[in-house]
C-alpha cells in the first residue's frame, strides 16, 4: 500500500503514471466526497483513462476515509486544503495541477484554487456545491431545506448518524458482501458519531461572489439535471472569471454512477484542450493509448493494496471500520 506522511497524518495514496517522461502535461489530482466515499470511486472510473491519455493521476483517501488516518477533528474545508497541499508536497508534485473534485471534494478543490492559485492549472467540479449559502438553496419545487446546502447536508448527516447509532451492527456477517457492507457502515458510524465531521461541515463558510471572482484558473462545472445543485451552474458561470458549465440529462448528483461515459468524455476533452498531448500519445475517438508502462505498474500496485485490504476485511471488517 502506498502511504505518505503529510500534515501530521498517514495518507493512503495512489499515483498512476501517465508518461511524464515524454510529456509536460500537468498532474491530475482527484478528490473524492464525504463519508462513504474514498479514492476507489475515482480509481475504478476516471483515473485509468486519464492516465492512458498521458497524465500522471494522483488520488488519496482524505482524512478519516478509506485507508488514511482517522482523527477526531479536522474535517473543515481549510484543513482539507492544508491536507491537499501537504500531500502534493509529500508526493513531489511542485507544478500546477488539474484539480478534479467530486461532490464535497469540489468544495475543497475550489477553496484550494482560491487560497493557493499558484498550485492549480484548472478545476473540474463534479457536482460540487461551491457558492455562498445565500445562493445555495434548493431549486423551486425540489425540496430541501430553506437554509440552503449547508443546512441540508447537516440535517442529512445527522439523520444518518442517529440511524447508525440506534441500529448497531449485527454479528451474522457470513458473506464477503455482508462484511464489506459492515465495514462501510462502521466507517460511516465512526466518522459521523466519533469525530467532529458534522460540526465541521455545518460551520463551513462557502466562497462569496467576490471570492469566486478572484479565482484565476479556468473551471469546468458538471451537474446532473436532476440534482438539487444544478442551479449552481449559472451562478458559478456568472461569478467565476472563466467557467464552462455542462448539465447531463437523465442524471442526478451521482454522476460517476448516472453518467460515467459522458462524464469521462467531458473530462478528457477538457484536459486534452488545456494540455495538448505530445507526439508520444495518440487518440482514437474516446480511446486513449499511452506509450508508457507506468500506468500498468501503478494499477498493479493499487490492486495489490486493495487485495491486502480485502484480506484484512475478511479477518476483522467491523473492528477495522470502527477504529
Amino acid at each position: 500500500m502506498a502511504e505518505v506522511q503529510a500534515n501530521g497524518l498517514r495518507f493512503h495514496v495512489q499515483h498512476l503514471r501517465g508518461g511524464r517522461a515524454t510529456t509536460d502535461r500537468p498532474t491530475v489530482v482527484l478528490l473524492h466526497g464525504l463519508v462513504l466515499d474514498n479514492l476507489s470511486s475515482l480509481y475504478y472510473t476516471l483515473a485509468p483513462p486519464i492516465a492512458r491519455a498521458g497524465f500522471d493521476v494522483l488520488m488519496y483517501d482524505q482524512r478519516g476515509h478509506g485507508l488514511s488516518d482517522r482523527t477526531p477533528t479536522g474535517y473543515d474545508v481549510d484543513t482539507a486544503v492544508d491536507d491537499l497541499t501537504a500531500v502534493l508536497k509529500a508526493c513531489g508534485v511542485t507544478s500546477p495541477v488539474h484539480l478534479l473534485g467530486n461532490s464535497y471534494g469540489g468544495l475543497t478543490a475550489l477553496h484550494t484554487a482560491y487560497l493557493h492559485p499558484e498550485l492549480v492549472a484548472s478545476l473540474i467540479l463534479v457536482e460540487g456545491q461551491c457558492l455562498d449559502p445565500e445562493h445555495s438553496g434548493a431549486a423551486p419545487g425540489a425540496g430541501g431545506y430553506a437554509g440552503g446546502w449547508v443546512e441540508d447536508i447537516s440535517n442529512t448527516l445527522n439523520l444518518i448518524a442517529i440511524g447508525l447509532e440506534c441500529n448497531p451492527l449485527g454479528t451474522d456477517l457470513v458473506s464477503r458482501t455482508a462484511r464489506k457492507a459492515a465495514r462501510m457502515r462502521a466507517t460511516a458510524d465512526a466518522l459521523l458519531n466519533r469525530t467532529t465531521l458534522i460540526e465541521d461541515v455545518t460551520t463551513v463558510r462557502l466562497l462569496t461572489s467576490e471570492q469566486l471572482a478572484a479565482v484565476p484558473c479556468p473551471v469546468l462545472a458538471l451537474f446532473g439535471a436532476g440534482s438539487n445543485l444544478v442551479d449552481s451552474g449559472p451562478l458559478l458561470a456568472e461569478h467565476l472569471p472563466d467557467c464552462t458549465v455542462e448539465v447531463f440529462p437523465d442524471a442526478a448528483h451521482a454522476l460517476l454512477r448516472d453518467a460515467p461515459e459522458r462524464l469521462l468524455a467531458s473530462v478528457l476533452t477538457w484536459l486534452d484542450t488545456r494540455s495538448p498531448a505530445s507526439t508520444a500519445f495518440t487518440r482514437r475517438g474516446t480511446d486513449y493509448a499511452a506509450r508508457s508502462s507506468g500506468y500498468e505498474a501503478g494499477a498493479a500496485g493499487h490492486d495489490a493494496s486493495i487485495a491486502a485490504f480485502d484480506e484484512a476485511d475478511d479477518a476483522d471488517a467491523v473492528d477495522e471500520g470502527a477504529a
